[in-house]
């Protein structure tokens, strides 16, 4: 019966996809290919709903620009879908328990952000009854995969098109297309491409295309605007960012934007990330995150004095598994609950506040001020006196502990190094 069942569908989704044209949702960002792919479907005859998942990255006046050509270029519909306190609540705050940065560098902010707004237009395109999705991916990076994979579980039997990377079209050919049928926009390329969330910037191409070079200064977005040095306190409440300089945050969000203005002031947070992509070459990009660099060290600092060394040591395991599997596409697997329960556990004591103090292109940790600082023990003061043990207690501790090192060299003293 459930291979019957499951026949059917093939058959019903096989047949759904011959018939033609229907209603498709577009994963429309405002750029070149995703502008193309809303007005090739419109020609094609597909009823376009153009949909702006946005993770913290438009400003105000980009989403009404992408709203208006969505409109030009046929859309009969177009949404922002704002998804940034979601993307919050189900992946950064994890992130920042686990103390995530690839490569202990580079903080996953676009690899994060694509999951969670392929799972906003999946969602909206089972809401408009749509029978089938389309982004503007290419067939050379990430995120296609992290598209077409949450496509495939979140709204199964629903037609995936992706005309640039199925067409492998050139940037000339999608603007000479639209320049042709009326729609006249600046899609010149730039020299760098760029990717803004409220995690981070990405920047891609450029003198990074050559690996002996880094980015110059006029690639960032942020510039240096002080040149003086100050102080950074950032107060912590179980794991998650409570104050920003003293200023209480309820929500979460703006105190990571505050963090943000603070930091690219000081043009923190720069740096270029070597990886591994998903479809197994290597990947160069460039990045300014302020933000996450600052809260992600603090909040490794204050964890330091809180946590017990098994606590760190096992949250830094699965916290690394945790960013991996984010960046490999894998946010549904089961395992993921189970990573954030461990890692949202561990965060019961990580309460205080973290101090840094920054200065241009840099920042150092200052210190910590926490009731539950497990350094302020009264068993003992580090390098200075102990009050829970005696001489002979200490000495009799080293001699049995070297026991299995001199069981070993007792037996072959020719090995001692």
């Amino acid at each position: 019966m459930e291979q019957q069942t499951n026949n059917s569908l093939a058959a019903a989704t096989s047949h759904r996809r011959r018939k033609g044209p229907g209603r498709v949702v577009v994963a429309y960002s405002g750029g070149l290919d995703t502008s193309y792919t809303v007005m090739k479907l419109k020609e094609d005859g597909w009823e376009v709903y153009a949909a702006c998942a946005d993770t913290g990255g438009f400003s105000p006046e980009q989403l009404k620009s992408n709203e208006e050509n969505a409109y030009k270029l046929g859309a009969v519909k177009y949404v922002t879908l704002d998804v940034t306190q979601e993307y919050y609540e189900k992946s950064l705050k994890y992130m920042i328990f686990g103390n995530v940065m690839r490569n202990n560098c580079y903080p996953i902010s676009v690899s994060s952000e694509r999951i969670f707004q392929a799972i906003a237009i999946a969602r909206y395109a089972k809401e408009v009854g749509a029978d089938a999705i389309a982004h503007g991916s290419t067939g050379a990076g990430n995120d296609q995969i992290r598209f077409d994979m949450t496509f495939l579980v979140m709204a199964p039997g629903m037609e995936i098109i992706t005309l640039t990377r199925d067409h492998a079209l050139s940037r000339r050919e999608e603007t000479d297309y639209l320049n042709a049928h009326g729609f006249h926009a600046d899609f010149t390329k730039l020299k760098y491409s760029y990717n803004v969330g409220v995690w981070g910037t990405s920047i891609c191409g450029g003198e990074l295309l050559d690996p002996t070079q880094g980015l110059p200064e006029e690639a960032y977005l942020k510039h240096l605007t002080r040149d003086d040095a100050s102080e950074l306190r950032i107060t912590f409440e179980h794991g998650e960012i409570a104050a920003v300089n003293g200023e209480a945050f309820a929500d979460k969000v703006k105190a990571i934007r505050r963090i943000e203005e603070i930091g690219s002031a000081y043009a923190i947070g720069r740096d270029c990330n070597v990886g591994d992509t998903i479809v197994g070459i290597k990947g160069r990009v460039g990045f300014e995150a302020a933000a996450p660099k600052l809260i992600i060290e603090a909040h490794r600092l204050l964890e330091k004095s809180t946590l017990s060394k098994w606590q760190q040591y096992w949250k830094d395991q699965v916290g690394n598994w945790y960013g991996m599997f984010l960046h490999e596409s894998q946010y549904m697997e089961p395992v993921m609950p189970d990573i954030e329960a461990m890692l949202t556990s561990s965060q019961r004591h990580v309460n205080g506040t973290a101090i840094l103090r920054l200065f241009p292109y840099g920042f150092q940790t200052v210190g910590v001020d926490s009731t539950d600082d497990l350094t302020r023990s009264k068993l003992g003061e580090y390098g200075e006196m102990q009050h829970g043990w005696t001489a002979d207690d200490a000495k009799g501790f080293i001699k049995v502990s070297s026991t299995p090192l001199r069981v070993f060299y007792g037996m072959h003293p020719d090995e001692q190094r």
